[in-house]
């Protein structure tokens, strides 16, 4: 408990103040505000939703066959991005995106601080999603907290139910879209009406509708606040040039309800923390739990329109800024982080352009290490696995190089589908004649018909006696 104590005459007058770690104690129920924000954050909720329920939809011809256009087929190991086809093989192609996606993430940051929590995060858009439904349920911000201190009657019950119910439909089918990008939706639904599924599609079914419904209607602001790691760390990637949400206070104190003599333009409204939909306020300074949603700059420009005073009391502005200093330095933490994207950006795009189109793998046959044929000679028995990276069937012919007089028993001529593997099984056999023994490297070239120049070649080994 924290106390302050004032002293009466004599008398010490001691009074308590709880302390918390939450700004506003309770479910905050945010103001709705209209503005040049809040209109790009519902825009960025549309274009994300569009592109993450209609993106699972998306079908896509490969050949003579339709399937999804956006897949990840884990049986298969293979992710289907439209015309690519991605390989367990392509992880470091999938290791320069995420590395491009966090850097990304550091080069807004430096700029504009949570600028992606505000208008981007997926907790933001699912918050926004649910808060919505609320607000058409059960009112106005006034309304829902009387609603919230009512005691539980038949009436606040309806109310909770629909609001609840509605959630719930919504975060189901949030959950049947995320599995349906690992199971083709078009399967998927007709087997939902019986609940013929998988265990684990059963899992993420359950867990990912539950987590959804938990995060966005329940845990809401606490999720920015106590939660997220990136609140925590993002201090250590801006600087006194960001420009994040501030207040003015040098144009704004004192506050005052009305014009006075030496009073500030802040009419201490307080609609700027009604809006926040962390519940915090923004005179304080620059706190941690901010999400640079902008909500509470469109609530101070209405405010400044009303009473006749310029617009940009609370505004993207840096400390420097705020502080009545406008020092135009070059962004060295920006510029590197800038620099760091287009690099690892070309090498993604430099992998993908360069893709093989044929990846080869050789396994020894274990069980026998080698074998004396009929003729003499000494016989090695493997395991020959083809890649075919291509939109098109392809024949391919298999040849060995490396140990004299090593040959094929057999044609090693192998047809492999589109983005397939096939196996074959393959028997080496070489003369012995005494010179080699051991373990001699071999190398095992597997090739189109036709076309030798594009052959791939995997090393293994040949045991001699």
């Amino acid at each position: 408990m924290n106390t302050d104590t004032t002293l009466a005459g004599s008398a010490d007058v001691v009074r308590a103040v709880p302390l918390t770690f939450h700004p506003r104690p309770g479910t905050v129920h945010a103001r709705a505000v209209s503005g040049r924000f809040n209109t790009w954050r519902w825009a960025m909720v549309w274009l994300t939703q569009l592109v993450f329920y209609g993106g699972v939809w998306l079908p896509w011809r490969d050949g003579d066959a339709v399937r999804p256009a956006l897949w990840m087929d884990i049986p298969h190991e293979r992710l289907y991005l439209f015309d690519q086809v991605l390989w367990p093989q392509d992880a470091l192609l999938f290791a320069f995106v995420l590395i491009v996606a966090a850097l990304a993430l550091f080069f807004v940051t430096a700029l504009a601080g949570r600028l992606f929590c505000g208008f981007a995060c997926p907790q933001t858009v699912y918050t926004m999603m649910f808060s919505w439904i609320e607000a058409r349920i059960e009112g106005k911000p006034a309304a829902r907290r009387a609603l919230d201190a009512a005691p539980w009657g038949p009436r606040k019950i309806a109310i909770k139910g629909v609001k609840h119910a509605l959630w719930w439909v919504l975060a189901a089918w949030t959950a049947i879209t995320f599995v349906g990008y690992f199971t083709p939706i078009r399967d998927l639904l007709p087997r939902l009406t019986t609940w013929d599924v998988g265990m684990w599609e059963g899992f993420w079914l359950v867990f990912y509708a539950s987590f959804t419904c938990v995060q966005a209607g329940f845990a809401r602001e606490a999720v920015c606040q106590h939660m997220c790691p990136y609140s925590r760390f993002q201090g250590v990637m801006t600087d006194a040039h960001t420009r994040q949400v501030g207040y003015d206070r040098l144009r704004g104190e004192p506050r005052a309800s009305a014009r006075s003599v030496g009073a500030g333009d802040c009419v201490d409204c307080t609609i700027c923390v009604q809006v926040c939909p962390t519940g915090i306020d923004i005179r304080d300074g620059v706190q941690y739990a901010c999400i640079n949603c902008g909500l509470c700059v469109d609530a101070c420009d209405s405010v400044m329109d009303r009473v006749g005073r310029a617009r940009g009391l609370i505004r993207f502005a840096s400390e420097h800024q705020l502080a009545g200093r406008d020092l135009r330095r070059p962004r060295i933490r920006a510029a590197v982080y800038a620099a760091l994207i287009a690099l690892c950006a070309g090498t993604a795009l430099w992998l993908l352009a360069n893709r093989p189109a044929l990846r080869v793998d050789v396994l020894r046959d274990r069980s026998v290490l080698a074998r004396e044929a009929a003729d003499g000679r000494i016989e090695n028995a493997y395991l020959l696995k083809v890649a075919n990276l291509t939109r098109h069937e392809v024949d391919y012919v298999a040849r060995v190089d490396g140990v004299p007089g090593a040959a094929l028993v057999g044609s090693g001529q192998l047809r492999v589908a589109a983005n397939s593997v096939a196996s074959l099984r393959l028997t080496v056999a070489a003369p012995d004649d005494g010179t080699l023994r051991g373990a001699q490297p071999l190398d095992v070239v597997v090739a189109p018909r036709g076309r030798p120049d594009e052959s791939a070649r995997e090393r293994s080994r040949f045991l001699f006696p």
